[in-house]
């Protein structure tokens, strides 16, 4: 439960670097338009699921956070009601809301990893920026053994970094009244 956990708030932060990298050399820009465009799809459906996972373990905090935040869509005119009892399967948050979110954070990981697909493939199709501006053959590297050391070593590094954090601190991201049981009496 920590790896998955932690491991998601790592996954974030890899992606956050991988969005801002982009910002900061402008992949946004034309050819790739349609590469940030699935990339910004992407993000979006991983938030929506990793707020999914975190109302699981159904403490106290999950339960609030999943009652304060679905509320939100109540302020959408005319439809926002129902999508909110949609939502919560009755009216209020309850275990139908659970059975629901367990349900999408199983599913939506398929559907990202399809419009991961369509990512590499846009990639493919117009290729990768570059921030030094070569075109020349003479002035590129190949992928062995430059890239695939400097790979190693960044995922090595990743991974003692990302155990650390598993097995000495395992709670540092987490809220203790998470571990408190949910109460919808309770606030």
């Amino acid at each position: 439960r920590y790896m998955h956990a932690n491991g998601a708030s790592m996954f974030f932060i890899v992606v956050y670097i991988h969005m801002f990298r982009g910002l900061y050399y402008g992949s946004y820009t034309s050819p790739r338009e349609l590469l940030w465009i699935v990339g910004v799809a992407i993000l979006l459906l991983m938030i929506i699921t990793a707020f999914i996972g975190y109302v699981l373990p159904w403490g106290q905090m999950s339960f609030w956070g999943a009652t304060v935040i679905t509320s939100l869509a109540s302020a959408i005119p005319v439809v926002g009601n129902s999508i909110v009892t949609w939502l919560w399967g009755g009216f209020s948050v309850d275990n139908a809301t659970l059975n629901r979110f367990f349900s999408l954070h199983y599913l939506l990981p398929f559907v990202i990893a399809g419009l991961s697909i369509v990512h590499l493939a846009a990639l493919h199709q117009y290729g990768s920026n570059n921030p030094l501006g070569t075109s020349a053959a003479v002035d590129k590297l190949g992928f062995y053994p430059y890239f695939y050391v400097k790979d190693l070593l960044g995922t090595v590094a990743f991974a003692i970094f990302f155990s650390v954090f598993v097995y000495f601190y395992p709670n540092l991201l987490g809220h203790p009244d998470n571990y408190i049981p949910a109460n919808p009496m309770s606030t």
